[in-house]
Protein backbone atom coordinates (compact mmCIF):
# COMPACT_ATOMS: atom_id res chain seq x y z
CA UNK A 1 0.00 0.00 0.00
CA UNK A 2 1.53 3.26 -0.93
CA UNK A 3 0.30 6.83 0.45
CA UNK A 4 0.67 10.60 0.91
CA UNK A 5 1.32 10.74 4.58
CA UNK A 6 1.14 12.33 7.34
CA UNK A 7 4.51 11.42 9.32
CA UNK A 8 6.16 14.48 9.61
CA UNK A 9 9.61 13.19 8.32
CA UNK A 10 8.86 11.93 4.43
CA UNK A 11 6.44 13.00 1.78
CA UNK A 12 5.19 9.20 0.60
CA UNK A 13 4.82 5.83 1.83
CA UNK A 14 5.63 3.25 0.25
CA UNK A 15 5.03 -0.70 1.18
CA UNK A 16 6.29 -3.24 -1.50
CA UNK A 17 4.47 -5.89 0.54
CA UNK A 18 2.80 -5.91 4.19
CA UNK A 19 3.72 -7.93 7.23
CA UNK A 20 6.60 -8.27 9.55
CA UNK A 21 7.92 -10.21 13.26
CA UNK A 22 8.12 -8.74 16.55
CA UNK A 23 11.80 -8.76 17.29
CA UNK A 24 12.11 -5.91 19.74
CA UNK A 25 10.57 -4.43 22.36
CA UNK A 26 9.75 -1.45 20.45
CA UNK A 27 7.40 -3.85 18.26
CA UNK A 28 5.23 -4.77 21.21
CA UNK A 29 2.63 -2.48 20.41
CA UNK A 30 3.12 -2.62 16.47
CA UNK A 31 0.25 -0.30 15.33
CA UNK A 32 0.48 -2.30 11.55
CA UNK A 33 0.00 -5.72 13.48
CA UNK A 34 -3.30 -4.20 15.27
CA UNK A 35 -4.42 -2.99 12.09
CA UNK A 36 -3.49 -5.65 9.09
CA UNK A 37 -3.27 -8.65 11.64
CA UNK A 38 -5.85 -8.09 14.29
CA UNK A 39 -8.55 -6.17 13.02
CA UNK A 40 -8.47 -6.73 9.07
CA UNK A 41 -6.77 -9.67 9.28
CA UNK A 42 -5.13 -9.34 5.52
CA UNK A 43 -1.40 -11.22 6.97
CA UNK A 44 -0.49 -12.77 9.71
CA UNK A 45 2.39 -11.43 11.76
CA UNK A 46 4.83 -14.12 13.04
CA UNK A 47 7.94 -15.73 11.83
CA UNK A 48 7.13 -18.21 9.38
CA UNK A 49 4.34 -16.76 8.06
CA UNK A 50 3.52 -15.21 4.43
CA UNK A 51 4.12 -11.42 3.63
CA UNK A 52 2.02 -10.08 0.73
CA UNK A 53 2.89 -8.40 -1.93
CA UNK A 54 1.14 -5.21 -2.72
CA UNK A 55 0.07 -3.70 -5.71
CA UNK A 56 0.94 -0.06 -5.90
CA UNK A 57 4.29 -0.20 -7.03
CA UNK A 58 3.57 2.04 -10.05
CA UNK A 59 3.42 4.82 -7.49
CA UNK A 60 6.66 5.84 -7.21
CA UNK A 61 7.17 6.16 -10.97
CA UNK A 62 4.25 8.10 -11.21
CA UNK A 63 6.10 10.46 -7.86
CA UNK A 64 9.51 10.31 -9.82
CA UNK A 65 8.09 11.85 -12.83
CA UNK A 66 6.31 14.66 -10.82
CA UNK A 67 9.43 15.61 -9.68
CA UNK A 68 9.97 18.83 -11.32
CA UNK A 69 6.43 20.14 -9.77
CA UNK A 70 7.35 19.08 -6.27
CA UNK A 71 10.94 20.51 -6.37
CA UNK A 72 9.39 23.76 -7.74
CA UNK A 73 6.49 24.12 -4.97
CA UNK A 74 8.69 22.64 -1.53
CA UNK A 75 12.24 23.59 -2.83
CA UNK A 76 13.74 20.34 -1.93
CA UNK A 77 13.62 16.78 -3.24
CA UNK A 78 10.60 14.25 -2.09
CA UNK A 79 11.24 11.62 0.96
CA UNK A 80 9.81 7.82 0.75
CA UNK A 81 9.74 6.19 3.77
CA UNK A 82 9.54 2.25 3.35
CA UNK A 83 8.08 0.32 4.80
CA UNK A 84 5.55 1.41 7.21
CA UNK A 85 3.68 -1.92 7.20
CA UNK A 86 6.53 -4.29 6.94
CA UNK A 87 10.64 -4.67 6.62
CA UNK A 88 12.64 -4.23 3.38
CA UNK A 89 15.41 -6.34 5.32
CA UNK A 90 12.89 -9.00 6.41
CA UNK A 91 14.40 -12.64 6.84
CA UNK A 92 11.09 -13.83 5.57
CA UNK A 93 10.33 -12.44 3.02
CA UNK A 94 11.25 -13.49 -0.65
CA UNK A 95 14.82 -12.08 -1.83
CA UNK A 96 13.39 -11.52 -5.28
CA UNK A 97 11.04 -9.08 -4.08
CA UNK A 98 13.72 -7.10 -2.37
CA UNK A 99 15.66 -7.18 -5.99
CA UNK A 100 12.77 -5.96 -7.48
CA UNK A 101 12.62 -2.89 -4.69
CA UNK A 102 16.11 -2.22 -5.17
CA UNK A 103 15.26 -2.02 -8.78
CA UNK A 104 12.46 0.06 -8.23
CA UNK A 105 14.69 2.40 -6.44
CA UNK A 106 17.28 2.44 -9.35
CA UNK A 107 14.79 3.72 -11.17
CA UNK A 108 13.31 6.26 -9.71
CA UNK A 109 16.31 8.32 -9.13
CA UNK A 110 14.60 11.93 -8.23
CA UNK A 111 13.06 10.29 -5.05
CA UNK A 112 15.10 9.87 -1.55
CA UNK A 113 14.32 6.56 -0.45
CA UNK A 114 14.27 6.05 3.09
CA UNK A 115 15.26 2.23 3.90
CA UNK A 116 13.90 2.04 7.86
CA UNK A 117 14.34 -0.78 9.80
CA UNK A 118 14.85 -3.15 12.68
CA UNK A 119 16.86 -5.52 11.40
CA UNK A 120 20.13 -3.09 10.26
CA UNK A 121 22.11 -6.55 10.89
CA UNK A 122 21.19 -7.91 7.82
CA UNK A 123 21.04 -4.61 5.61
CA UNK A 124 24.52 -5.30 4.32
CA UNK A 125 24.28 -8.84 3.47
CA UNK A 126 21.04 -8.37 1.89
CA UNK A 127 21.73 -5.28 -0.07
CA UNK A 128 24.83 -7.15 -1.65
CA UNK A 129 22.46 -10.47 -2.53
CA UNK A 130 20.04 -8.91 -3.80
CA UNK A 131 22.51 -6.46 -5.93
CA UNK A 132 24.94 -9.28 -6.76
CA UNK A 133 27.83 -6.76 -6.24
CA UNK A 134 31.13 -8.03 -4.79
CA UNK A 135 31.71 -4.56 -2.21
CA UNK A 136 28.12 -3.75 -1.86
CA UNK A 137 28.05 -0.50 -3.79
CA UNK A 138 24.72 1.01 -4.71
CA UNK A 139 26.68 2.52 -7.92
CA UNK A 140 26.76 5.56 -6.63
CA UNK A 141 23.12 6.63 -5.96
CA UNK A 142 22.62 9.20 -3.74
CA UNK A 143 18.92 8.59 -2.86
CA UNK A 144 19.13 5.60 -0.79
CA UNK A 145 18.82 6.44 2.90
CA UNK A 146 19.86 3.52 5.33
CA UNK A 147 18.20 4.14 9.16
CA UNK A 148 17.54 1.73 12.08
CA UNK A 149 14.80 1.95 15.22
CA UNK A 150 16.48 2.09 17.79
CA UNK A 151 14.17 2.12 21.53
CA UNK A 152 16.98 1.96 24.05
CA UNK A 153 20.73 1.65 25.00
CA UNK A 154 20.78 -2.30 24.34
CA UNK A 155 20.19 -1.22 21.01
CA UNK A 156 22.05 1.51 20.22
CA UNK A 157 25.04 -0.30 21.36
CA UNK A 158 24.53 -3.55 19.38
CA UNK A 159 22.86 -1.62 16.35
CA UNK A 160 24.33 2.00 15.40
CA UNK A 161 27.90 0.37 14.52
CA UNK A 162 25.65 -2.06 12.68
CA UNK A 163 24.13 1.04 10.63
CA UNK A 164 27.31 2.82 10.10
CA UNK A 165 29.08 0.15 7.77
CA UNK A 166 25.89 0.28 5.74
CA UNK A 167 26.53 1.82 1.98
CA UNK A 168 24.11 4.38 1.80
CA UNK A 169 24.06 8.22 1.06
CA UNK A 170 22.96 8.85 4.69
CA UNK A 171 22.24 7.10 7.56
CA UNK A 172 19.58 7.58 10.23
CA UNK A 173 17.83 6.49 13.16
CA UNK A 174 14.53 6.60 14.42
CA UNK A 175 13.78 6.56 18.10
CA UNK A 176 9.79 5.67 18.18
CA UNK A 177 9.19 4.64 20.47
CA UNK A 178 12.07 5.86 22.90
CA UNK A 179 11.83 3.78 26.07
CA UNK A 180 14.88 4.81 27.80
CA UNK A 181 17.71 7.29 27.71
CA UNK A 182 20.50 6.97 24.91
CA UNK A 183 23.69 7.99 24.43
CA UNK A 184 24.51 8.09 21.00
CA UNK A 185 28.23 7.83 21.20
CA UNK A 186 28.45 11.64 19.54
CA UNK A 187 31.14 13.70 19.53
CA UNK A 188 31.28 16.53 21.95
CA UNK A 189 34.10 18.42 21.36
CA UNK A 190 36.11 20.83 19.23
CA UNK A 191 39.74 18.43 18.70
CA UNK A 192 38.31 15.06 17.41
CA UNK A 193 36.13 12.27 18.11
CA UNK A 194 35.68 9.17 20.35
CA UNK A 195 34.69 5.65 19.85
CA UNK A 196 30.63 4.73 19.05
CA UNK A 197 28.63 2.59 21.30
CA UNK A 198 31.28 -0.15 23.60
CA UNK A 199 34.25 1.67 21.66
CA UNK A 200 32.96 0.36 17.81
CA UNK A 201 32.49 2.32 14.64
CA UNK A 202 33.96 5.60 15.26
CA UNK A 203 31.45 8.76 15.41
CA UNK A 204 32.62 11.99 14.08
CA UNK A 205 30.52 15.21 15.10
CA UNK A 206 30.25 17.70 11.83
CA UNK A 207 31.58 20.13 13.70
CA UNK A 208 35.35 18.76 14.40
CA UNK A 209 35.34 15.53 11.62
CA UNK A 210 38.67 15.03 13.49
CA UNK A 211 38.76 11.59 13.57
CA UNK A 212 37.70 11.10 10.23
CA UNK A 213 35.34 8.46 10.86
CA UNK A 214 31.72 8.14 10.05
CA UNK A 215 28.85 9.51 11.51
CA UNK A 216 25.05 9.85 11.84
CA UNK A 217 23.69 11.88 9.80
CA UNK A 218 19.78 12.44 11.46
CA UNK A 219 18.08 11.48 14.52
CA UNK A 220 14.20 11.18 14.77
CA UNK A 221 12.70 11.19 18.17
CA UNK A 222 9.11 9.96 19.16
CA UNK A 223 6.82 8.96 22.30
CA UNK A 224 4.33 5.74 21.75
CA UNK A 225 1.00 6.60 20.86
CA UNK A 226 -2.13 3.86 21.10
CA UNK A 227 -3.97 2.09 23.64
CA UNK A 228 -1.02 0.22 25.20
CA UNK A 229 1.18 3.49 24.77
CA UNK A 230 3.90 3.90 27.24
CA UNK A 231 5.49 7.14 28.97
CA UNK A 232 8.46 8.87 27.21
CA UNK A 233 10.33 10.69 29.78
CA UNK A 234 11.15 14.59 28.34
CA UNK A 235 14.49 13.85 29.86
CA UNK A 236 15.57 11.80 27.87
CA UNK A 237 14.32 13.67 24.47
CA UNK A 238 16.19 16.77 25.82
CA UNK A 239 19.45 14.63 26.32
CA UNK A 240 18.94 13.24 22.31
CA UNK A 241 18.28 16.74 20.94
CA UNK A 242 21.49 18.49 23.17
CA UNK A 243 23.75 15.63 21.78
CA UNK A 244 22.37 16.22 18.15
CA UNK A 245 22.73 20.17 18.85
CA UNK A 246 26.40 19.59 19.68
CA UNK A 247 27.25 17.06 17.07
CA UNK A 248 25.94 19.24 14.22
CA UNK A 249 23.22 16.32 13.78
CA UNK A 250 19.79 17.43 12.51
CA UNK A 251 17.25 16.05 14.91
CA UNK A 252 13.38 15.70 14.37
CA UNK A 253 11.08 15.87 17.26
CA UNK A 254 7.94 13.70 15.90
CA UNK A 255 5.33 13.43 18.77
CA UNK A 256 4.98 12.82 22.88
CA UNK A 257 2.39 10.46 22.07
CA UNK A 258 -0.30 9.50 24.31
CA UNK A 259 1.47 11.40 27.28
CA UNK A 260 2.18 14.40 28.61
CA UNK A 261 3.29 15.90 31.33
CA UNK A 262 1.36 16.56 34.44
CA UNK A 263 2.50 20.23 34.40
CA UNK A 264 0.45 22.90 33.74
CA UNK A 265 -2.73 20.56 33.82
CA UNK A 266 -5.26 21.06 36.07
CA UNK A 267 -5.32 18.98 39.35
CA UNK A 268 -8.40 17.35 38.91
CA UNK A 269 -6.93 15.63 35.64
CA UNK A 270 -5.36 12.29 37.61
CA UNK A 271 -1.30 11.51 36.82
CA UNK A 272 -1.26 7.96 35.01
CA UNK A 273 2.37 7.24 35.80
CA UNK A 274 5.43 8.39 37.86
CA UNK A 275 8.95 7.99 36.31
CA UNK A 276 11.07 6.84 39.54
CA UNK A 277 12.52 10.26 39.73
CA UNK A 278 9.02 11.73 40.43
CA UNK A 279 8.17 13.33 37.42
CA UNK A 280 4.55 12.78 36.58
CA UNK A 281 2.85 12.13 33.47
CA UNK A 282 -1.23 12.50 32.13
CA UNK A 283 -2.36 10.17 29.29
CA UNK A 284 -3.21 13.51 27.46
CA UNK A 285 -3.99 11.50 24.17
CA UNK A 286 -1.86 12.26 20.78
CA UNK A 287 -3.63 15.55 19.42
CA UNK A 288 -3.41 16.85 22.89
CA UNK A 289 -0.28 15.97 23.95
CA UNK A 290 1.61 17.34 20.39
CA UNK A 291 5.02 17.83 19.68
CA UNK A 292 6.13 20.83 21.06
CA UNK A 293 9.57 20.50 22.81
CA UNK A 294 10.01 23.20 25.20
CA UNK A 295 7.73 25.18 23.44
CA UNK A 296 8.71 24.40 19.71
CA UNK A 297 9.05 22.21 17.28
CA UNK A 298 12.28 20.62 15.93
CA UNK A 299 12.25 19.73 12.41
CA UNK A 300 16.07 19.05 11.58
CA UNK A 301 16.36 17.24 8.18
CA UNK A 302 19.67 16.52 6.56
CA UNK A 303 20.46 19.00 3.26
Amino acid sequence: MSQNTKIEWADHTFNPWIGCTKVGPGCDNCYAKADFDDRKHRVTWGAGQARSRTKTWGDPVRWNKQADVFFAEHGRRQRVFCASLADVFDNEVDPAWRADLFRLIAETPNLDWLLLTKRIGNAYDMIKAARGLPDCQWYGQANVWIGATICNQEEADRDIPKLLAVPAAKRFLSMEPLLGPVDLGLCDCDMGSRPGPNGVGGVTCARCNGGGGRMLDWVIVGGESGPNARPMHPDWVRSLRDQCQAAGVPFLFKQWGEWASAKGYPGHIPVGHVFDDGYQMIRAGKKAAGRLLDGREWNGVPS
